[in-house]
């Protein structure tokens, strides 16, 4: 851990990266790393009578989210401006991603995994994948591992477990608060019961002593194991 100083968390909506990197982050800038929640796309007001301006308030509130949450986790914030009906194709969007990553010199990349109910989930696992692998391919050093959410679990194997402490567990669920989807504000997702309880569920399967997150190793793309 002590060598990692530059870490991304991906998410293909806002909320989806810190679910999935938050605990890693949090422990990262305790390690003095730079840390970054990026969100690949932007939810939209989904009534067809909504004016412009209306949508344009919504924008503006969720990124206020995103800056929030981020603020909470010690972290910053990018969106890559795309939306869902405008995500571009898998090797185009890679390599934007490789040109970031290599720009801002990433040590370590947490993503989705692909096994997802989300079509979102699947092209950013897919893009995120074959940029770090073509990164590999070229000599770099970076890592990737899949974070766990609910939407994703379709093979997804625990296979790195990581303990928080109280106040580690209170700091992220402070970030994740800042988001009204994760308060129930949006749907009826029971968000807070259901991390609460998997991170216990983490805890008993690992033979933790606290509150427990996991994450899955990018197997296809490791040349030796860590």
């Amino acid at each position: 851990m002590s060598n990692v100083k530059r870490v991304v968390s991906i998410g293909a909506h806002s909320l989806d990266a810190e679910l999935m990197g938050g605990p890693l982050i949090i422990k990262y800038v305790k390690n003095k790393a730079k840390c970054t929640l990026l969100h690949v796309t932007q939810g939209r007001l989904e009534d067809p009578k909504a004016t412009e301006e209306e949508k344009q308030a919504y924008l503006k509130d969720l990124l206020n989210q995103n800056r929030r949450a981020a603020e909470k986790l010690g972290a910053d914030y990018l969106w890559l401006g795309y939306v869902s009906s405008n995500m571009p194709k898998t090797e185009e969007f890679a390599k934007r991603l490789e040109e970031y990553f290599v720009d801002e010199k990433v040590d370590l990349v947490i993503t989705h995994w692909r096994g997802s109910m989300h079509r979102r989930h699947i092209e950013t696992h897919d893009a995120v994948t074959l940029a770090v692998k073509n990164m590999r391919e070229k000599g770099s050093q970076i890592r990737l591992v899949y974070g766990e959410t609910f939407e994703d679990l379709v093979g997804f194997i625990p296979q790195a477990y990581f303990q928080l402490d109280d106040d580690e567990k209170e700091q992220w669920f402070s970030a994740l608060n800042e988001y009204d989807v994760f308060r129930g504000k949006v749907n009826d997702f029971p968000y807070i019961p259901y991390y609460t309880n998997n991170g216990r569920i983490r805890q008993i399967e690992s033979n933790s002593s606290k509150f427990t997150v996991c994450y899955m190793y990018a197997s296809l793309i490791e040349n030796k194991l860590w």
